[in-house]
């Protein structure tokens, strides 16, 4: 857990992207059973790939070939999946209930806001134009736009510094474990998005995040404390 549990009046607000400002799961769902069906495996179901949407290519990958996955050549699958996901990026993501309040909320308090995500920047870059509400995001970095990524603080760092402001007046909200350390490790007040892909094998007090919240609008009190 971070040190800045009590903090109030954040200097700036960041977000993880996927099961967090977005549902992404079909999307990328979709993408995976592209790639299942041409080599002729069984597709998987909302059910089964809705949990693992968090992990990315790899964690995807392994959910559809497991331990066939050995057999392929991953870097080839990846590039598949990557290549069919970049091609129906938006057809089926959508933005969390209560995120685009949040964000106007966020906008009207002056307090800037930004996304730090593991999701390649090529891919977010095409991703976040399909949604006005990120028009005025300040800041933006995809998992190699830097020479580390979460868990490593590096990125959260990295935005405070070209955003001026402190890390430890800085929240940070995420729906995966990665998210919960790369927040703790940069000194930030730290939530879990519980509204993302929360496996039910899960342990969030290992986490050891300062809040967790049901909703995104639960942040408002923490935003806004009062006295």
């Amino acid at each position: 857990m971070s040190a800045t549990t009590n903090i109030s009046e954040p200097a700036a607000i960041l977000f993880d992207l996927d099961g967090t400002l977005l549902d992404t799961a079909d999307d990328l769902g979709a993408a995976l059973n592209h790639v299942l069906a041409e080599v002729g495996l069984p597709l998987m179901s909302a059910d089964q790939y809705r949990p693992v949407t968090s992990d990315g290519a790899l964690g995807l990958l392994q959910l559809g070939f497991g331990s066939q996955l050995n057999d392929f050549n991953y870097h080839k699958l990846r590039e598949k999946l990557l290549t069919y996901y970049q091609q129906h990026i938006a057809h089926h993501t959508k933005l969390y209930a209560q995120i685009a309040k949040l964000l106007t909320i966020i906008e009207n308090a002056h307090i800037p806001w930004g996304i730090i995500t593991n999701k390649p920047e090529q891919l977010t870059q095409r991703l976040l134009p399909a949604f006005p509400e990120f028009n005025r995001c300040a800041i933006m970095l995809g998992g190699d736009s830097l020479a580390k990524r979460k868990p490593d603080p590096l990125p959260l760092l990295v935005a405070c510094e070209t955003l001026a402001v402190p890390a430890n007046r800085c929240f940070y909200i995420g729906d995966a474990e990665r998210d919960i350390l790369a927040g703790n490790n940069a000194n930030m007040t730290t939530f879990i998005a519980g509204w993302g892909y929360i496996k039910n094998s899960d342990n969030l007090a290992n986490w050891k995040a300062d809040h967790h919240l049901l909703t995104p609008l639960n942040l408002l009190p923490y935003i806004f404390p009062t006295n």
